[in-house]
């Protein structure tokens, strides 16, 4: 497949001659339905640089391709909010949140949130998109976050995380000595009642894994590194303070107001296949600064958390 950031092309094989290219945009491409329908719609998939329906019954020599950028509006302010850029280009960008940050405007926060000061960015560059988020990060949780440039880049990420082909770990620092024999916590996460905000571990629950490996333990605290097996709202936090070790700073679930007054929460390090390219992004972001203060007040040396030490 030929590609760029913007346009996916492709020569027909000819095992699909005389197949719908429905059929070949689902079964050899992999593309979600609703992609499909709207870049049909918009006249964004050509065969032999002609727009074509869904219909369409290929031929042999046949040349594919599809824009990705598609026209599309958002009802959400641009905000001149500072960002730190981890990696950006045109499907993708990520960044690393910073705390006390909504990642996206709601009733109670209007605005000041990332989404705000992404649109800022995006308008900034000349680039008429709208926010794609690929996963959120609890207001107080900092952290590298990615967000979609566009339909097709969403979905394939998306998926990617729903085929666990998309690696992403956080750094914690919780309340008490965690075991070195617990590996791995797979304990279902419950929301009880429609506009319940906090999660409870309960049987009636969404089956939720969380990978734990200790990277230090001293003075009655540890420096966990942890890997999301599945991407429940609150998992690590609900799974830590269920086992008795809550994250410090985390009032929602038990943890002390001592040396954070936010969760000791990070999002560091993601990998995943790059939609469009289909390299390996293997992505770091650095502890901030109240994070790495309180791990050293607690005696721990916060540069052992690094891209070498998550990969090997």
């Amino acid at each position: 497949m030929k590609s760029t950031m913007k346009v996916i092309e492709k020569d027909i094989p000819l095992s699909y001659t005389g197949n719908k290219i429905k059929t070949y945009l689902k079964d050899e491409m992999d593309l979600s339905t609703r992609f499909i329908r709207s870049a049909a719609m918009e006249k964004r998939i050509r065969i032999n640089q002609k727009a074509v329906k869904l219909d369409y019954i290929l031929r042999e020599g046949d040349h594919l391709s599809i824009s990705l950028i598609s026209k599309e509006t958002q009802n959400i302010e641009a905000e001149d909010i500072p960002l730190s850029v981890i990696h950006e280009d045109d499907a993708v960008l990520i960044v690393n949140k910073s705390p006390y940050m909504v990642v996206h405007p709601t009733r109670r926060h209007q605005s000041g949130t990332l989404a705000n000061a992404v649109v800022h960015h995006y308008r900034a560059k000349g680039e008429d998109t709208i926010i794609r988020l690929i996963s959120r990060l609890d207001m107080n949780t900092s952290g590298l976050t990615i967000l979609a440039k566009n339909q097709f880049v969403h979905s394939r990420i998306s998926q990617d995380m729903q085929d666990e082909q998309y690696d992403k770990y956080y750094t914690a620092i919780v309340k008490g000595e965690f075991p070195e024999d617990i590996r791995l916590i797979d304990l279902p996460i419950y929301r009880d009642g429609e506009g319940a905000y906090q999660r409870i571990v309960d049987d009636r629950g969404q089956e939720s894994r969380t990978e734990v490996q200790v990277i230090d333990r001293k003075n009655g605290y540890s420096l966990l590194l942890l890997k999301l097996l599945t991407g429940r709202t609150h998992q690590i936090r609900v799974h830590l303070s269920h086992v008795g070790f809550p994250i410090i700073g985390d009032e929602l679930y038990g943890g002390e107001l001592k040396y954070m007054e936010r969760q000791a929460l990070h999002a560091t390090y993601i990998s995943f296949t790059h939609p469009v390219t289909g390299k390996r992004m293997d992505l770091f972001a650095d502890l901030l600064d109240d994070m790495v203060e309180a791990g050293k007040k607690i005696g721990f040396d916060m540069s052992e958390i690094n891209m070498e030490m998550i990969k090997g």
